[in-house]
């Protein structure tokens, strides 16, 4: 019984924090078709399954399309997905596209290849979304996710730049959107892990040891043990930034600063000392 009641307790945190973002960040609209791209991996099963709650109790009305890209991996158990689908009478497409043997030709025995695969994966989306009619593109990343992405980009690319939970796709046409945004990595696993989905082995690069984002993800985990609250205190910070206090020209006018005459607020806090006691009070709760 008490599994039971803390599964209900999971269940309803992420369907709350997925609408939460999807309300946010207006990712759905009425009559949207959104195209749920599902990997076989438990961010796109969960996704597709909070979605298909949420659909029966929206109040608007929105279709979901589920799609799947086949891309000629050894051993891909084609019959996975389309089993697991029509049980659950959603419309879906899957498509076959060998991006792996473009990848393994190009990409060097050992090196990352996250990166091409990517490309080429999203490339492919792009078009059959315009297929198949659709204006939302659903990609399941979380919360932990966008977090990794801005240290990556500050470690490795010197941007403080993250991963937006809705933006427009670089061909221009297409609306992506990240319905899990709000949620952690940490509830992903445990809903997966209860609902059973049929998982599917990532054999191109999910193997592959030392990457990047592997050392940041084990880097955040160990802050989190150690300083718990921090990550959600990260998280904050990305809905709140202050574009004045960093040193972004293009993003804040310090060549044309001129003095008013009129006190403002939060201004020079650099050489004061810093109150966190309100954040802190938040995490402590």
């Amino acid at each position: 019984m008490n599994k039971e009641y803390e599964f209900n307790k999971l269940t309803k945190r992420l369907r709350s924090l997925t609408g939460k973002a999807i309300h946010d960040y207006n990712m759905i609209e009425d009559n949207d078709t959104v195209m749920v791209c599902l990997s076989g991996g438990k961010d796109s099963y969960t996704m597709l399954d909070i979605l298909m709650t949420l659909q029966k109790i929206a109040p608007i009305a929105f279709k979901i399309i589920a799609v799947n890209l086949d891309q000629g991996q050894p051993g891909f158990p084609k019959e996975t997905l389309p089993n697991y689908l029509d049980n659950l009478h959603v419309e879906y497409k899957i498509i076959t596209e060998d991006t792996y043997s473009t990848v393994k030709r190009i990409i060097p025995e050992g090196k990352t290849t996250c990166g091409l695969c990517s490309r080429l994966r999203r490339g492919i989306l792009y078009r059959v979304a315009k297929e198949i009619g659709a204006n939302k593109i659903a990609l399941g990343h979380h919360r932990d996710d966008i977090l990794e992405t801005l240290f990556l980009n500050m470690f490795y690319g010197g941007k403080l730049k993250g991963m937006p939970p809705k933006l427009i796709s670089d061909d221009g046409n297409n609306i992506i959107i990240r319905p899990l945004a709000y949620c952690n990595e940490k509830d992903i696993i445990k809903y997966t892990e209860n609902k059973k989905f049929p998982i599917i082995p990532c054999n191109l690069c999910g193997q592959q040891p030392n990457l990047q984002r592997q050392a940041i993800k084990e880097m955040l985990q160990e802050w989190n043990k150690r300083f718990p609250g921090r990550i959600e205190s990260m998280f904050r910070s990305l809905q709140n930034t202050v574009p004045s206090h960093l040193m972004d020209p293009s993003k804040y006018d310090f060549i044309n600063l001129k003095t008013t005459g009129v006190a403002v607020e939060n201004g020079d806090i650099a050489f004061d000392k810093e109150d966190f006691s309100q954040t802190i009070n938040i995490i402590s709760r």
